[in-house]
């Protein structure tokens, strides 16, 4: 049984986004859409996730303070974050393309990069801020049923398969070919409100 048949609605839905990226992000403005149509946008928290692990860490739990009653989306590195604070929480999780290895997989990117939607913007990734990601990914898998994940096969970054390894026993949507940016994401924004446990409302352009 999925957590959205069992769960009250969330009392919050937090959106985390991935490494370079921000709450410009079409998939953050497209669940914020959404959540402003259920007439719950007080609700919906995006925050610009500092670069340094730490301290998006510290954000994410000691200030916005998530807890079990809420419900956290997150993409790519977002991904990560949000298993990891669902295993320190309780809370329910949904999964878009996650880094579940993160360290690993951005030790390649090792260096300066500008962020996608704003190139004036330096984002700097060393070897500390890998150290850290491996501390704050030291968790184990439990209860699956807290989580939703959402992998496409077309993803030239992550492979969906290893997604999916890291992740046994938890409710899969692999989607046929797309991308990492999960440009399909309209077609799932109902599922993700449902697994909010809220009504989900039609994404724009969907049919």
């Amino acid at each position: 049984m999925s957590a959205s048949k069992s769960a009250p609605p969330a009392r919050r839905v937090l959106y985390l986004h991935g490494f370079r990226s921000s709450p410009a992000s079409f998939k953050a403005r497209l669940l914020a859409q959404a959540m402003t149509r259920a007439g719950r946008a007080n609700d919906f928290i995006c925050p610009q996730l500092p670069d340094a692990p730490e301290q998006a860490w510290t954000l994410i739990v000691d200030q916005i303070r998530v807890d079990e009653h809420d419900l956290v989306v997150g993409s790519s590195l977002g991904g990560f974050y949000a298993h990891a604070v669902a295993e320190q929480t309780g809370c329910r999780a949904v999964l878009l393309n996650p880094a579940m290895d993160a360290p690993r997989l951005l030790a390649h990117h090792l260096g300066r990069h500008t962020r996608w939607h704003d190139e004036s913007i330096s984002v700097d990734l060393g070897i500390e801020d890998l150290e850290a990601l491996r501390r704050i990914g030291r968790t184990t898998l439990t209860r699956t049923e807290r989580y939703l994940l959402i992998a496409a096969t077309g993803d030239d970054v992550i492979d969906w398969q290893d997604m999916v390894r890291a992740l046994p026993g938890v409710r899969s949507i692999i989607v046929e070919g797309s991308d990492h940016a999960l440009s399909d994401f309209p077609d799932y924004l109902d599922t993700v409100l449902a697994f909010a446990g809220m009504t989900p409302e039609r994404a724009p352009g969907s049919s």
